[in-house]
């Protein structure tokens, strides 16, 4: 139960206040995700505040991301949020580098002849041979993205490499310095498999982002073709005017 003060004699408006409390709760763990938030009139019971004043508290924090109202169950706690700053990082090591517990499953490892527009991404000859990884990525037990990746024959990872560790990790033990990427981001709707994978909605939202990487001789080594729920991931950059 959310317990908290409220100061009638701030310059602080009361429904920011009701907002900073709700949050504090969730980020210190009091409130945590899938839980279920008071009803508006017990709220506005409890602290003596009209329900146009909690009704603008709460709508404050789905705005931000926290809550999410859902019919038939109530408004709920939702996981925050990953925010992914555009650099040339793995997602695995984002996530543990931010304490967000990443786990992998590997959905499938082949080895496949080169088609025609992958090949070209990766500098090959159509038809070379190539390793071809698809996998899902979860955040403190929660589906975050679908990763499916393209890599050069040359490199023979296991389903035990990629369920340990990120490929970047995989790549850098075998001798691989990154040093540069061409990345697009873009959005499009989930396809059937990737909305159950996801436990997302039919035709729910996705961000996509293909990446291609190259070594410090300039050589491809990796291509990336990547979807992420948006319910629950955005990437952040930093943009300076020249």
């Amino acid at each position: 139960m959310l317990t908290f003060d409220i100061d009638r004699s701030s310059p602080t408006p009361l429904y920011f206040q009701l907002a900073q409390a709700i949050e504090g709760a969730i980020a210190g763990g009091d409130l945590p995700a899938g839980s279920r938030l008071e009803n508006e009139i017990l709220l506005a019971q409890r602290y003596g505040l009209s329900r146009p004043t909690v009704r603008r508290a709460v709508q404050e924090l789905v705005d931000k991301g926290l809550l999410v109202r859902k019919r038939g169950v109530g408004t709920q706690v939702i996981q925050p949020h990953v925010r992914r700053s555009v650099e040339l990082t793995s997602l695995y090591d984002d996530l543990a580098r931010g304490g967000e517990a990443p786990t992998t499953e590997v959905l499938s490892l082949e080895r496949v002849p080169a088609p025609a527009d992958i090949a070209e991404e990766l500098d090959l000859p159509e038809g070379d041979e190539i390793v071809v990884v698809r996998r899902l990525r979860r955040s403190h037990g929660e589906p975050l993205a679908l990763l499916t990746n393209h890599l050069p024959g040359r490199f023979e990872p296991t389903v035990q490499d990629l369920t340990d560790r990120g490929l970047y990790q995989y790549l850098r033990s075998q001798g691989v310095h990154l040093r540069v990427a061409h990345q697009r981001i873009g959005a499009r709707q989930a396809r059937t498999d990737e909305a159950r994978l996801l436990e997302e909605p039919p035709r729910s939202a996705l961000l996509t982002m293909q990446r291609t990487a190259f070594d410090d001789q300039g050589v491809a080594v990796e291509l990336g073709r990547h979807v992420y729920r948006a319910s629950r991931y955005d990437f952040e950059t930093t943009l300076v005017g020249r």
